[in-house]
């Protein structure tokens, strides 16, 4: 489970708020028919690594994932932390092929991050699941958009993981 405090200090909204910043933005989205993306980041095997080299090396590797989508995403994009130790990134005005070109640039940043513990080298890598909308009806509720970015990420960590996948939107 994610500290709140710890998340707060790292620029991170919390469950709730990006939660309601994601309904927020869906609505505001539908209204003014702009597209709407959302990006659901998965740390690859994360809970082995938290078995093996314990939980503040966990957190280490967390942050620093953190830290580079903060330096690859917009600032007017929004970031918050769920409780599965998954991250959300929620990116207005941006269409499915605008989300696939961020998780390219997402994928090659994160191959980039080097962690060591007890002096050997992990290595980490993320997946990344993709919902989008074009803006206007074509998703009435934003849990679907939700769903499909966690089908997203699903089906790039069934596939052996370190890629994206865009999930299917169900109306």
């Amino acid at each position: 489970m994610s500290d709140p405090t710890r998340n707060a200090e790292r620029g991170l909204f919390s469950l709730a708020q990006i939660q309601h910043l994601i309904r927020v933005e869906f609505h505001r989205a539908q209204r003014y028919g702009y597209p709407l993306s959302c990006l659901l980041v998965g740390v690859d095997r994360l809970e082995p690594l938290r078995d093996l080299y314990g939980y503040e090396s966990k957190e280490e590797v967390v942050g620093e994932v953190i830290e580079m989508l903060k330096r690859e995403t917009r600032t007017s994009d929004f970031l918050g932390r769920l409780a599965d130790d998954h991250l959300l990134v929620v990116v207005p005005h941006t269409p499915v092929e605008g989300a696939q070109r961020m998780v390219e640039r997402l994928l090659r940043a994160s191959r980039q991050l080097e962690f060591e513990s007890d002096g050997r080298t992990m290595e980490v890598t993320i997946s990344v699941g993709v919902g989008s909308t074009a803006g206007g009806d074509d998703v009435l509720f934003f849990d679907a958009l939700l769903e499909a970015a966690e089908l997203g990420l699903e089906r790039a960590q069934a596939a052996g993981g370190n890629r994206g996948e865009v999930g299917t939107l169900e109306a």
